[in-house]
């Protein structure tokens, strides 16, 4: 620092600041607090409300300017017991039904406070954190029957897993990494279905080959992708000097869980030298499930899948991985090493290969930890006991939604969703777009079910995705019965003007 001698700088660090507590006691008694009423909140979670609307004096309170003194931690406490924690998206819920959100454990809660004691950079250096995460890949590649000689990443989502995959796949089918966009001489193309996640969309506008790249092809009336149409778009793009390079296939769309014929996208992809890429965020790990072996077995020869943990493992939020067949095309499309990373082999920067060179990012906390201790506490066979539970349920709740007159299937029950809406004879499809709209949000103000919502050929759709450790029988039952009841409700209220200009 200009302008300081040795003497005063040395009285500035005598100061010796720190964040560590002062008083360890009350520290650690808050921790015990806070850890009873944790276990306490998730043993009766199910008596809770699934949600409820945020007051605006909350909203008020976390609008409030950042605080430059410090405050008492007993207090602070309290002030989240109050403001934040009775107000949750309610995905720990057992009648949260809504988009695709799982659940997560008490174990993968405390996981998560041993993670962030740890604290590590999992990316570089010699400590456990790095061979915890690279242990946990190799078991997901063993849940996918992945093969052995495959890399992969641990990312926080589909989303980060999808681009991860794709900008390997871009790379490996074109010199862009050296030569740039600009230099390969032809428009880049991508295939999947209408029904493919967004963030597919999103990954080839962030790589930089633009919306148009992305051919969306037409669904059959299960929602899988048309593969005579995927066959015709990709002989015109190359009569058209086109330059195609990925299918994506869906296991388990978000929409209706519908299964692309990935099997058949394979040989597609073989005959015209085609990456593969499944986006299995959703539903890869129904693999597990025998019901959907079958139809999820190509995955096994994809040249990349993407999944979620945090869905379909329970796992606590957040995490995600993509595997890649092709380990040194995996390497290529992202390692670099400048001279602050050189590694040893010895030291602090020696043992594991930097996980850096597999992804983007260089900071990222200890999410493995989570998986491998719920792994471990539960095996995976148990899981794979879970899934099958979730598809069961979701069976189930077809079957009642199609034994009940007021009640009409929109799709078909595909792994885990299930599309429905009322139905009443004297009312237009308008009408029974906005009855649905209004049992749905009754349903989440009341604090009954949180179910989210899709369209479905025009159709307002109540969409229920069981991706919940939780949800047991009765759940299912108790939000048909409140459907049929808000139902009846506002069909009262719909016919009611009707009834009163007739007469």
């Amino acid at each position: 620092m200009q302008g300081t001698n040795q003497d005063q700088l040395a009285e500035q660090v005598a100061q010796n600041l720190t964040l560590d507590p002062q008083d360890w006691t009350q520290m650690r008694q808050l921790g015990h607090q806070m850890i009873d009423d944790v276990m306490d909140y998730l043993e009766n979670i199910g008596k809770q409300p699934v949600w409820k609307p945020i007051p605006s004096e909350v909203k008020n309170f976390l609008a409030a300017d950042i605080p430059q003194e410090p405050q008492d931690i007993d207090s602070i406490y309290q002030e989240f017991k109050q403001y934040i924690f009775p107000y949750t998206k309610g995905n720990i819920h057992p009648r949260f039904f809504a988009w695709v959100q799982g659940t997560g454990t008490p174990l993968g809660v405390l996981a998560d406070l041993l993670a962030a004691t740890m604290n590590p950079n999992v990316t570089i250096g010699e400590h456990a954190s790095l061979y915890v995460d690279q242990q946990v890949v190799n078991w997901c590649k063993q849940m996918l029957n992945y093969p052995d000689e495959a890399s992969g990443i641990l990312l926080s989502g589909g989303s980060m897993a999808n681009i991860t995959a794709l900008t390997v796949a871009r790379n490996h089918q074109a010199s862009v990494r050296q030569e740039g966009l600009f230099n390969i001489g032809s428009q880049m193309t991508l295939y999947c279905s209408a029904e493919t996640h967004s963030c597919i969309q999103k990954a080839v506008e962030i790589l930089g080959l633009g919306a148009e790249a992305v051919r969306k092809i037409s669904v059959n009336a299960q929602y899988e992708i048309n593969t005579v149409e995927l066959i015709e778009c990709i002989e015109a793009d190359l009569a058209a000097g086109h330059r195609p390079f990925c299918v994506v296939g869906t296991a388990g769309t978000v929409n209706t869980g519908a299964i692309d014929p990935l099997e058949e996208l394979w040989q597609i992809c073989q005959r015209y030298q085609l990456w593969f890429h499944v986006d299995g965020a959703y539903g890869a790990l129904a693999k597990l499930d025998p019901e959907y072996a079958l139809s999820l077995t190509a995955i096994e020869k994809a040249d990349s899948v993407a999944f979620d943990l945090h869905k379909w493992l329970y796992i606590p939020y957040e995490v995600g991985c993509t595997l890649i067949k092709n380990a040194e095309a995996h390497r290529n499309a992202f390692a670099i090493t400048p001279n602050y990373l050189l590694q040893e082999k010895r030291g602090l920067a020696g043992g594991l290969e930097s996980i850096n060179n597999y992804g983007f990012e260089l900071s990222r906390g200890f999410k493995a930890l989570k998986i491998w201790m719920s792994l471990k506490e539960h095996g995976l066979a148990k899981y794979a006991a879970m899934i099958r539970q979730n598809n069961l349920q979701a069976a189930y709740l077809g079957q009642m939604v199609e034994n009940t007159p007021e009640l009409e299937l929109l799709a078909p029950v595909s792994l885990s969703i299930v599309c429905y809406r009322y139905i009443h004879p004297d009312l237009t499809e308008s009408e029974l777009n906005s009855l649905n709209r209004e049992i749905l949000i009754q349903l989440q103000e009341r604090g009954i079910a949180s179910p989210s919502s899709t369209l479905l050929q025009g159709r307002y759709a109540i969409r229920v995705c069981i991706v919940n450790q939780r949800t047991k029988k009765a759940d299912l039952e108790l939000l048909v019965q409140a459907t049929l009841q808000i139902g009846a409700e506002q069909v009262a209220l719909f016919l009611a003007p009707k009834t009163l200009s007739v007469t």
